[in-house]
This record gives structure tokens, sequence and C-alpha cells, in this order.
């Protein structure tokens, strides 16, 4: 931070605190800023329509303020959105993508709080953090339960964080805590479980999960309770009328095929903000506004920058929606999804106003991967329980299938759950090409790294300063195009081939992976393509073997390339394992010929157990699905 540019900034802070006679708080010019954030919510509030939603302070917010019907997150999951938060910029980007990661922040890239500090605001955090990256300590005057604007030096103005976790999955899935969140709601504020109307059409229609829906909507009242209560703490304080009020929340529902995906179950979130009159900029702000503009999560912090008078880094991909001089609203917003704890599946989303594209980078994984958390929660188990009976709704079963295509187009308008894909209706034709395109510039501007496989990514920040200038170093825009080129053949089938040969020899194993993927998912009879495959087992990067070794077992060729999984996942580093792992399960009996080295990489070791809990989970479940009797 620069020290010197603060004290400056607090000095003529002070000396136009004492020109104007010591004078209320009220009177100063720059704006406090305070935002309310919530985990794993929809629009679940009564002022955006729901009718079994209970939030009289939020709605009265919306009423004071401005209520956005557009604004979505850039993941469906906590950390990874956070990092976008607090940077304004795609987690794809700066390499954050991949859930509980651990990416090296470039050093002329900082949390935005850190510039508001340096402008003379007093920041505190209350108290998540959960950005991916090591928190630079330049970005808070304090992160903790005990942080609070109140601890600033009165003249000072602040941006205060507050957090609240009731609405957490876990808050859903686990009795023990929606009691605990839940336990100072009124009779009134209960929701009766056979009434509830909004329940999902892909959720299968009975007590449980009505539960948890039910569960869903209190543990909403009770973060209504606690917004309430911070309000009034700032009416108390006297600063309500110094202070603009952001209401948001990190992702959608925490709930399955909400968080953790891209729909907008997962993405479209609740945004309200409340601009005092001595700090409105025109219309845009007036109490009462429903404004339909795309926002971005990534959108976020620019504003507040913009809101205190500060400008915005040419670096940050972010935009404000508030404030003076405000760019054109967006056309489009961009969300990714990678590795969501022990699972990978790359997909990335574009939206416009009306429709959602996706693309399914490996559409030749289910829907419902299977992941310990989620796994927990009792929609999971009794959507599992269901579909194993043959009793689920259509639109519930879709989840099911074994693959996916590789291309979704919803029209959200007429088709709000997005249960009817338009990829291939010809009548939408020209939309599926606008957003198809839409969403490859979108890779190609951000450079995004979620397409370079995760070990191969690791390997790199090592060998350079951070994950962020992996793509920027010499000749990195053309090996982002050689990546990219590679991961979309890898889906497209048979007439990829060639392709795929191409990329299999390419000079760079980011691109060689895609390749192995690529073959793999072809014919099972090739023996072109097996040859190909065996030379790649000897490849210098352990991410292209695995991708060459699991290609090669789906073929049926599978001693050495069993052999090779077997060995990766006892000799590789942390993601190699993970990868390793995931393979073998996903082989299911074939695994069976090296349950031993499987076996044996449960043994407690230090790394696995400490950087590694994602392995041991996939080898867990391999070795249970292989050994059902075992104890």
């Amino acid at each position: 931070m620069n020290t010197n540019f603060k004290g400056s900034v607090l000095v003529i802070l002070a000396t136009g605190w004492l020109a104007l006679g010591g004078t209320a708080l009220a009177e100063q010019s720059l704006p406090n800023i305070l935002w309310l954030s919530a985990e794993d919510i929809s629009p679940h509030l009564g002022c955006y329509g729901d009718p079994h939603a209970i939030t009289p302070h939020l709605d009265q917010l919306a009423t004071q303020g401005v209520r956005y019907t557009h604004a979505f997150t850039t993941a469906g999951v906590c950390a990874p959105c956070r990092s976008g938060i607090i940077t304004g910029m795609y987690q794809t980007t700066l390499g954050t993508q991949h859930m509980r990661c651990q990416a090296t922040l470039p050093s002329h890239i900082q949390p935005f709080p850190a510039y508001l500090r340096e402008a003379g605001y007093y920041c505190t955090n209350n108290s998540k953090q959960d950005y991916q990256f090591i928190t630079p300590p330049e970005t808070w005057d304090k992160s903790s339960s005990n942080a609070h604007w109140r601890g600033r030096n009165p003249e000072q103005p602040f941006f205060a964080v507050f957090n609240f976790s009731g609405c957490h999955e876990g808050g859903i899935a686990r009795d023990k805590k929606y009691e605990q969140v839940t336990a100072n709601l009124r009779p009134e504020q209960r929701q009766d479980a056979a009434k509830l109307t909004t329940l999902p059409p892909y959720y299968p229609d009975t007590p449980i999960t009505r539960e948890d829906w039910k569960r869903n909507y209190e543990l909403i009242t009770a973060m209504d309770a606690w917004a309430g209560k911070l309000i009034a703490q700032l009416k108390d304080d006297g600063l309500y009328e110094d202070t603009i009020i952001m209401f948001w929340s990190d992702h959608g529902v925490g709930l399955p095929r909400a968080k953790r995906w891209l729909y907008d179950s997962g993405t479209h979130v609740p945004l309200i903000a409340r601009i005092p009159e001595k700090f409105r900029t025109g219309e845009q702000d007036a109490p009462g506004t429903v404004v339909e503009d795309l926002v971005s999560s990534i959108d976020f912090g620019p504003t507040v920058l913009n809101l205190a008078g500060l400008e915005v880094p040419t670096y940050m991909q972010g935009q404000p929606f508030l404030g003076k001089s405000l760019p054109q609203p967006r056309n489009y917003v961009y969300g990714a999804r990678d590795r969501m704890d022990e699972r990978y599946d790359i997909i990335r989303m574009v939206r416009d106003k009306r429709y959602k594209y996706l693309r399914n980078y490996e559409p030749q994984k289910p829907y419902y991967q299977w992941m310990e958390t989620p796994e927990k929660g009792a929609t999971m188990r009794e959507l599992r329980r269901v579909h194993a009976e043959g009793k689920l709704p259509e639109a519930a079963e879709l989840f099911f299938a074994k693959t996916k295509p590789a291309e979704e187009l919803y029209d959200t308008t007429n088709d709000p759950h997005e249960l009817n894909n338009l990829a291939g209706d010809p009548h939408h034709s020209d939309v599926l090409q606008r957003l198809r395109a839409a969403q490859l510039a979108w890779a190609e501007s951000t450079l995004d790294l979620g397409l370079v496989a995760e070990p191969i990514l690791a390997t790199r920040e090592q060998q350079i300063s951070s994950r962020y200038e992996m793509l920027r170093q010499a000749n990195g825009a053309e090996l982002a195009a050689r990546i990219r080129q590679a991961a979309v053949a890898a889906s497209l089938g048979e007439s990829a081939k060639a392709n795929l040969a191409i990329a299999a020899i390419d000079a760079d194993p980011a691109v060689r992976y895609w390749g192995a993927i690529g073959l793999g998912n072809l014919s099972q009879t090739d023996d072109e393509i097996r040859g190909q495959l065996k030379r790649l087992l000897d490849d210098p990067s352990n991410a292209v073997r695995l991708a060459a070794a699991r290609g090669l077992c789906r073929t049926g060729s599978s001693s050495t390339a069993l052999n090779r999984l077997a060995e990766v996942l006892t000799e590789g580093s942390q993601w190699e394992r993970l990868q390793a792992a995931i393979a073998l399960d996903e082989l299911d009996q074939q695994a069976a010929a090296v349950v031993e080295p499987m076996r044996a990489a449960l043994t407690p070791r230090t790394e696995l157990y400490s950087k590694g809990k994602y392995t041991v989970r996939v080898i867990h479940r391999a070795l249970a699905e292989l050994e059902p009797e075992a104890p």
C-alpha cells in the first residue's frame, strides 16, 4: 500500500472536518458503504415476487433503493465467485477457478478494498474471505468475527462487509445448524412444507424434498432478521443517510442442480442497493427503481470504487453499474464451472437477458457426478432413491443421463427452469451461433485458464510468478488458442479425429492433454487411435499420461494403462493423484485389477491427508463400488 498517499488523504479528510467546524458526519463528502452478503440463496425474497418469502427488512430496503432483476455470479459456488468479487476479475483469468485451490496473485493485482484504504477508508470484513489466494495484508483494517465500522475513527468513511453464513447448504442439510439458525423465528415465520408451491420440477415432489425447500425459506427469514439488525445499527449510529447499502448473495440456493451449476438456479442472485439522496446521481438510483440491466458479480467491486470516487484499475474485468460516468450496460454475463471439490466438469456459460448458452467441454461425464458434500444432503439422497425406483418426473430424470450434450441453449423467458434444450432447434440457430461466438470470444479475451489441466497449471505456477502469467508469456495468446481449439475438438466426435491427432503431438502438454482426452472419447475399436494413445502413455507430462491411460481403458486395452494410473496415484503430485483416482473410479470393475494400489493410497500419509482429501474421497468411493460388502 502507498502509506504516504493514505496518510495525506487522511490529513485532507481531517482538515476538511475541522474546516466544517466539526459538523456531523452526515455532511461528509465521501459515502460510507455497507455490504450485506448472504451465502447460497437465489432471489427467494418477497420483493422479487416470491409468494412464500418472509423478508420484511430486505423488502423495505428494496422500496427505498434499487432492485436488480438480472444479477448473476461467475460460478455456482462460493470460493471461485469470491475471488472474482474481491478482485473484479474472472476466476478463470486469475487461476482461482477450482474449488479450494490456492493461487498466487500477480504483484500488480490486489483486492479492491486496498484502494479504498489508500483513499482513507476504514475497511472491515466480518468475516468470510475464501478468496483462493492468501489475502494481502493491506486488504483490510480488520477481518474477523468482531470487525465492525464502529472500530474506526468517527470522522473516517468506512467500507464494511458482513456475511451471513446461516443460509449455506449446511443449514439445509444439517439438523443442528438449521435449528440453531432458525431458533429465534416466531411461529408465524415458519413455513408449511405441504403448502409450498415453488418446488422446482427437477426435484421429486416428496415430503423430504419439501422439507429442504421449507428450510431454505426459513433460513432466509433468519437472514432477513440479521440484515434488519445491522440496518438498525446504522440508524442508531446516525449513519443511515450517510451509507450506501448493497445486499447480494454469492450464488444460488444450496441444493442439487443449483449450487455448483451454471443454470439460473445456481447463478441468478438477488441484488439490492440503497443510496441516500445526497449521493444519488440521477434516476438510476431513485427509490423503488427496478433495473433489468445485466450485472455480473465481478462488477460489485468496481461499483464500490466508482461510488467512492476512485478510478477503476484498467486490469479489472468488472464494470461499475452505479455512480457517475457509467459505461454502457453489459450485453452478456459469463460464468464457469471447473473442479467442484473432488470432481472436474468444465462448463462455460454466456447469457443475455433472455437466452442462456452452456458449453460442456466434458460431455462424456454425467450431470450428477458423485461428490461427497452434496450427497450428504437429503434432496440428493432422495433424488437417487426415487431414480432407483424409476419414479422420477421427466424433468428430474433428465439429469441422471450418463452423458451431456456438448451445447445447451435455453430461452429463460419461456423456460425459466432451463429444461428444453434448443441447441438443436433450427429456429434458434442464429441465437446459438451468436452465443457460441460470444463464449469463444470471452475465452480468448480473458485467457481462460480453466482449459489448462489443473496438474499442468500447478506445475507452471511453480515455474513462473503466478497462474495468471501462464498465458501471458511469449506466444501465450497463440498457446491459448491451441488449447481452446483442442478442447473444443475433444467433444466433437469422429469429425475431429485428425485435429485431435495433431493436438496429441503438440509441443505443449496443455494441448496434448486435450488431444488425449478427445482421442479417448472416440471409437473404442480404432487401432490407429489405440496406437496414438499408447505412445502418450510415456509422455513427459503425467497429466497427458493419465488422459491417455483413461482413453486406452475405454478401448479395452487396460493392462498397461491401468498400471500407469496406479503409478500416478502412488507417486504423482496432489492434482495428478486426484485425476488418477477419478479415472479409476470411472472405470468401475475394470479397476479391480489395481485394487491393491488403490487401498495403499489410503494408507495415512501426511501429504495425502493434508493436501489430498479429495483423492481420499474418490478412492473410498471407488473401493465401495468395487467391494460393496467390505466393512
